[in-house]
């Protein structure tokens, strides 16, 4: 923390810190979808949707929206440029994960329109290192309004906080069902709107389009169903900009989730796709060795999505794991995964934070380690600390309190009962939680030896770009601080583990050569 006690320090932690005249959180698309076509119908200039994947086909409003616009999201947003006269609306994805979709009939010809439309205007973000991603998730209407969190406008995110077994609703453009997901974003308007249009307005222009001038005489474009959770508040905003030629790296979200770790005193509670961040682990590691540290507990997916983030992260987070479990002699950290009433499991894309009651943080960024070095992240922070925030501490314990009462399939009021007398987050889940719709602790499963050296040194989770093409003796190892028993003094993997490596180099050559070529699933 800085001198006045405050998280935020612009140029280290953070970007920028604005002011916001309204903020929310929003959990699962649902809801979000609704949000984003309300604000965007009220838009009079400028729309920027900037995220890492884009997909025109979908339903956008959860197929009930009465607005008089289009269904699909591609049309709709046809339509909205042809009812404003003067509305540029300017959508930003990254290039890669672009392949996939780029090609269906419906996007083919939705683009082919888009091309003729002087008012709708499309870019492939290339700007990034290889085998990093545009991962931004970033919408920003006419200056006044703005989105920031882990949902794409794309294919399999739509669900309710319901997450039911049998909604109907949750289906592909084709009809396929899939499985429940559960996500978050923000919706922030005010001067904190503007400072995320200029972050979007500078993507723009360093993926190669021209200059886009900020809106000056926009809209006010909150939507009117939208209940406020704050008002009147500072909002922090961290970045991750990997190392590239004539490119400022920024790893202020890096040095924001060591601070937060840092900072907490008795709870912290996060969402996060994965857990393969060394830097966290070694953080959360030191932590757990107090012997009156908090508790740490993470909610997380049962396994990543994709063919190859298995291999990649969940070798990971076993490893990372297994070693902090030997840091933890009082017991204090828990992973748990969410299950729907009939027993499936429910995917967590969310990326949330949140610090005793203190500190909320929701972004694009998860704790692994290309989003601290390698792909570029935006997140938003509200800290308590801040003057202009004071009395926001309940409203931060209520959104926690609420992601934990929509995970147990209980209320606020009893996860806020059971927290006060226990005194324990853990203690409150272990208590509440059971069959059906509820938590479920997560295991560490046994992995083979190629596994365990991927893990180890980080093959597909690379710490930024310098690594992607640095030799295995100059990384640093996965574990090193963790478990540096494992480690020779210089940092080189054991003799054993390198005839094991040289065992599966087939597989290994093959896995590294798709990351290269950026064929990832599921961001």
């Amino acid at each position: 923390m800085n001198s006045h006690g405050t998280l935020l320090e612009p140029g280290r932690n953070c970007w920028r810190i604005e002011p916001a005249t309204q903020a929310t959180v929003i959990v699962d698309a649902d809801d979000y979808f609704k949000a984003a076509r309300a604000v965007m119908m009220k838009a009079k200039k400028q729309i920027l949707l900037v995220g890492w994947d884009f997909d025109a086909r979908i339903r956008f409003g959860g197929g009930d929206a009465d607005d008089g616009g289009p269904e699909r999201v591609g049309e709709f947003v046809s339509w909205l440029a042809r009812r404003t006269p003067g509305l540029n609306i300017h959508i930003l994805r990254w290039d890669t994960g672009a392949i996939k979709t780029l090609f269906h009939g419906q996007t083919l010809l939705r683009i082919a329109k888009w091309i003729k439309d002087p008012q709708v205007h499309l870019r492939l973000d290339g700007h990034h290192p290889p085998a990093g991603s545009h991962h931004q998730k970033v919408v920003v209407i006419d200056d006044d309004v703005a989105f920031c969190g882990g949902i794409d406008m794309t294919v399999d995110r739509w669900d309710t906080r319901a997450h039911a077994d049998d909604e109907p609703r949750r289906i592909e453009p084709d009809g396929s069902p899939y499985g429940p997901w559960h996500d978050a974003t923000t919706i922030l308007q005010g001067p904190v709107a503007r400072a995320l249009g200029d972050m979007c307005r500078g993507r723009w222009e360093v993926s190669g389009g021209g200059a886009l001038e900020p809106v000056t005489d926009g809209a006010d474009c909150w939507p009117e169903h939208v209940t406020a959770e704050f008002t009147d508040i500072e909002v922090g905003i961290a970045l991750t900009i990997p190392e590239m030629a004539e490119q400022e790296p920024r790893h202020e979200i890096e040095a924001l989730y060591v601070d937060l770790i840092a900072r907490t005193k008795r709870f912290f509670y996060a969402e996060s796709q994965y857990f393969a961040s060394r830097k966290v682990a070694e953080a959360i590691g030191k932590r757990l060795s107090e012997p009156d540290g908090p508790e740490f507990v993470i909610v997380h997916p049962t396994t990543a999505e994709g063919w190859l983030e298995p291999i990649a992260m969940d070798s990971a987070r076993a490893r990372l794991v297994e070693a902090l479990h030997e840091h933890d002699p009082h017991n204090r950290l828990r992973l748990y995964h969410p299950f729907t009433a009939g027993g499936q499991p429910i995917y967590v894309h969310a990326k949330v934070t949140v610090v005793d009651d203190e500190v909320l943080r929701v972004g694009s960024s998860n704790f692994n380690n290309r989003s601290l070095r390698l792909d570029s992240e935006c997140d938003v922070v509200i800290d308590a600390a801040r003057a202009r925030n004071a009395n926001e501490r309940g409203t931060i314990a209520s959104i926690r309190n609420g992601l934990l009462a929509e995970h147990l399939d209980t209320d606020v009021v009893t996860i806020e009962a059971s927290i006060a007398e226990t005194g324990s987050l853990i203690e409150t889940i272990e208590r509440l939680r059971g069959d059906g719709r509820s938590l479920r602790p997560y295991e560490v499963p046994e992995l083979d030896s190629v596994r365990e050296w991927l893990a180890d040194n980080k093959i597909l989770d690379p710490e930024g770009p310098g690594e992607m093409f640095e030799g295995l003796s100059g990384r640093k190892p996965l574990l090193k601080n963790l478990r540096p028993h494992l480690h020779r003094a210089d940092g080189s993997i054991s003799p054993v583990m390198a005839a094991v490596a040289v065992g599966g180099t087939a597989a290994g050559i093959a896995l590294i050569g798709t990351m290269l070529w950026g064929l990832r699933t599921r961001k």
